[in-house]
């Protein structure tokens, strides 16, 4: 019987008690997280960054923004062969972070989850996770394992690839929830079921970080240019109407 690689999660937030629930059942697991004091929450065993830092794989949830502070502090601690993988909506950044900052004997993995604890609090069987290769091979046993036990559809692309796709995906989805959540209050009595689908939509990132929606936006390089042509054309659309 194959022993189970030890897993150590750095950020312990929202998405990081996400990905312990489902985890924890089939990996030792334990955390760590700078705003925590306890030695231990919802069940897992919490520890300092250096121990964390040197188990088997390393998953890093924590912000775009931070990750090149984080990626510093857990460099001396890995073990050789150690797997390193951010959870991050972006990928063309941190994957370059990633590389650049650790050990050569340590493999790299992007992977972004295409869910969160809204739209997963009942379960992640049959939702999708991007997996973007940087370095190494053991990334098919992590593919294999989303897949066969937790059920997910695992994407395989690159970081460009995964980018230019979610610029669009992700980058307009929190756009259009944003402004009709700045048009509060919408209707609730007299709609329709594309409204209500798009009110649900809203649901599901309206309680994102704040730091979510900027890397959705800003650390995204090719969501500039889609943010731009939507507004591009809803200017047109608007000139056509009221030229009617």
């Amino acid at each position: 019987m194959t022993t189970p690689p030890t897993v150590g999660l750095i950020g312990f937030g929202a998405f990081g008690r996400l990905t312990t629930r489902h985890l924890a059942p089939h990996v030792p697991l334990i955390a760590y997280d700078p705003a925590l004091t306890e030695t231990s929450l919802d069940g897992i065993q919490l520890a300092d960054l250096a121990a964390v830092a040197g188990q088997d794989i390393v998953v890093l949830a924590a912000p775009v923004n931070a990750l090149e502070s984080v990626v510093a502090a857990i460099a001396p601690h890995l073990k050789p062969g150690a797997l390193v993988l951010d959870v991050g909506s972006v990928k063309v950044g941190p994957a370059r972070i990633l590389r650049n900052g650790l050990p050569e004997n340590v493999e790299i993995l992007g992977t972004h989850p295409l869910f969160g604890p809204q739209s997963a609090r009942d379960g992640v069987a049959g939702r999708k996770i991007a997996l973007c290769p940087v370095r190494g091979h053991k990334w098919r046993r992590v593919a294999a394992f989303l897949r066969h036990t937790l059920g997910l559809t695992v994407i395989v692309t690159t970081p460009e690839g995964h980018d230019r796709e979610a610029a669009t995906v992700q980058g307009l989805t929190h756009l259009i929830a944003k402004v009709l959540v700045r048009m509060e209050p919408l209707p609730t009595q007299m709609t329709t079921a594309s409204f209500d689908m798009l009110r649900a939509a809203v649901e599901m990132v309206r309680y994102d970080a704040p730091e979510v929606f900027l890397a959705i936006e800003q650390a995204n390089p090719f969501a500039p240019d889609v943010r731009r042509r939507f507004f591009q054309l809803a200017a047109e659309l608007a000139k056509e109407l009221d030229a009617e």
